[in-house]
């Protein structure tokens, strides 16, 4: 996998054989790449519209393997206010920034929490994930493409992982990708995968409550109260319905 660490022998002639492949502090599966330090969440604030549910199951996936994700809103020259307006509720638990590969907006605070850590940069096609790292490192000349004028929708450039050492430590860029499954989880490990829910899921009644529901639920509590975005809310209850429904098939 990209990312991982190896073991070669004494380059002979110019070459050198793997000799090993050294056990990896993680792995994701889509996009395969290995031992990251961070993930990069990169969506747009304008065109393509923000796969929100994507969003969520790639901080599903980096909370499960220990990766500290960083949420980038790329394109905010052009932005909606309301996906800005969106993104900055939904994720206030989250560090987030906003930039703007065009006119460099961001891109100071961006290159300090890239500087020594592998980061990896994941999410929908065309949302500048390639043009972030050009404006970044123009050395790196990425292709870049825009969106197909049908169904405005990326096109897909990046066609592999690729990572390059930089700022001491590497970036790499994947394949933009527009569905992502999630393996099984606990209802625990759902909950704890919320920071914004704090110690509520603690309070509650019931031992591993769902938060959908259950009375005396100091989650939906939270949600009434204002405490608690409602829309990040709602993908929270489609993904846990959607690991209920894996799990009971498991023993049909």
């Amino acid at each position: 996998m990209v990312g991982d660490l190896v073991e070669i022998s004494v380059p002979q002639m110019g070459y050198a054989a793997i000799d090993a492949v050294l056990p990896r502090r993680n792995a994701l599966v889509r996009p395969p790449v290995s031992n990251i330090d961070q993930l990069v969440v990169v969506a747009a604030a304008s065109a393509p519209m923000p796969d929100w549910l994507l969003i969520d199951k790639l901080l599903l996936q980096a909370h499960a393997l220990g990766i500290e994700p960083l949420l980038l809103l790329n394109k905010i020259d052009v932005g909606d206010p309301e996906i800005v307006s969106g993104f900055q509720s939904d994720y206030a638990a989250f560090r987030t920034l906003l930039v703007s590969s065009r006119t460099g907006e961001g891109l100071g605070p961006l290159r300090e929490k890239l500087s020594g850590r592998v980061s990896c940069f994941a999410g929908q096609s065309a949302v500048g994930k390639s043009s972030l790292l050009n404006a970044l490192f123009p050395e790196l000349s990425l292709e870049t493409g825009g969106l197909a004028k049908k169904t405005a929708r990326g096109r897909h450039t990046t066609r592999r992982a690729e990572l390059w050492p930089l700022l001491g430590g590497a970036v790499l860029d994947t394949p933009g990708f527009s569905l992502l499954e999630i393996e099984a989880l606990s209802q625990r490990e759902l909950n704890e995968s919320y920071p914004e829910f704090g110690s509520a899921p603690e309070r509650c009644r019931f031992a591993g409550c769902r938060h959908l529901s259950e009375p005396d639920c100091a989650v939906k509590e939270l949600l009434d109260d204002g405490g608690l975005s409602p829309r990040r809310y709602a993908r929270y209850a489609e993904i846990s319905e959607e690991i209920e429904q894996r799990r009971k098939h498991r023993y049909d």
